[in-house]
Protein backbone atom coordinates (compact mmCIF):
# COMPACT_ATOMS: atom_id res chain seq x y z
CA UNK A 1 0.00 0.00 0.00
CA UNK A 2 1.33 3.25 -1.32
CA UNK A 3 1.83 5.94 1.52
CA UNK A 4 1.09 8.84 -0.69
CA UNK A 5 -2.68 9.44 -2.45
CA UNK A 6 -2.58 7.35 -5.53
CA UNK A 7 -5.88 8.85 -6.92
CA UNK A 8 -8.25 11.86 -5.51
CA UNK A 9 -12.17 12.86 -6.16
CA UNK A 10 -13.35 15.57 -7.96
CA UNK A 11 -17.07 16.77 -8.26
CA UNK A 12 -16.87 18.05 -12.27
CA UNK A 13 -19.75 18.32 -14.71
CA UNK A 14 -21.91 15.28 -14.81
CA UNK A 15 -20.57 13.58 -11.04
CA UNK A 16 -18.23 13.00 -8.28
CA UNK A 17 -15.31 10.78 -9.94
CA UNK A 18 -12.01 9.38 -9.12
CA UNK A 19 -9.26 11.02 -10.69
CA UNK A 20 -5.29 9.88 -11.13
CA UNK A 21 -3.24 11.97 -9.07
CA UNK A 22 -1.26 12.98 -12.50
CA UNK A 23 -4.16 14.29 -13.46
CA UNK A 24 -4.18 17.42 -11.18
CA UNK A 25 -0.96 18.78 -12.78
CA UNK A 26 -2.59 18.63 -16.06
CA UNK A 27 -2.93 21.79 -17.22
CA UNK A 28 -6.49 23.88 -18.43
CA UNK A 29 -7.86 23.09 -21.66
CA UNK A 30 -6.59 19.76 -21.46
CA UNK A 31 -8.76 16.12 -20.34
CA UNK A 32 -8.63 14.97 -17.09
CA UNK A 33 -9.85 11.11 -17.45
CA UNK A 34 -11.15 10.01 -14.09
CA UNK A 35 -11.35 6.17 -13.50
CA UNK A 36 -14.66 5.25 -14.98
CA UNK A 37 -13.27 6.64 -18.46
CA UNK A 38 -15.08 10.42 -17.88
CA UNK A 39 -13.28 13.23 -19.28
CA UNK A 40 -13.45 17.00 -18.24
CA UNK A 41 -11.31 19.83 -18.67
CA UNK A 42 -8.38 19.85 -16.13
CA UNK A 43 -9.42 23.04 -14.71
CA UNK A 44 -12.65 21.70 -13.28
CA UNK A 45 -10.38 19.51 -11.14
CA UNK A 46 -8.95 22.51 -8.74
CA UNK A 47 -10.57 25.08 -6.92
CA UNK A 48 -14.75 23.04 -6.76
CA UNK A 49 -16.67 24.69 -3.81
CA UNK A 50 -18.26 22.56 -1.04
CA UNK A 51 -21.92 23.38 -2.60
CA UNK A 52 -20.46 21.29 -5.90
CA UNK A 53 -19.45 18.64 -3.73
CA UNK A 54 -23.29 18.21 -2.23
CA UNK A 55 -24.90 18.08 -5.14
CA UNK A 56 -23.34 15.88 -7.12
CA UNK A 57 -23.57 12.25 -7.12
CA UNK A 58 -20.27 10.15 -6.92
CA UNK A 59 -19.52 8.03 -10.05
CA UNK A 60 -20.63 4.50 -8.76
CA UNK A 61 -18.44 2.96 -11.62
CA UNK A 62 -15.32 4.67 -10.11
CA UNK A 63 -15.97 3.76 -6.98
CA UNK A 64 -16.57 -0.22 -8.16
CA UNK A 65 -12.94 0.33 -10.39
CA UNK A 66 -11.58 1.55 -6.56
CA UNK A 67 -12.80 -1.10 -4.68
CA UNK A 68 -11.53 -4.19 -6.97
CA UNK A 69 -7.89 -2.87 -6.53
CA UNK A 70 -5.84 -4.81 -4.70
Amino acid sequence: MSDYLTYIWRPVTGGRHAFPIAATKNPAGLPAVAFCGAEADAAELHDRSEVVWIREDSCMRCWRILAARP
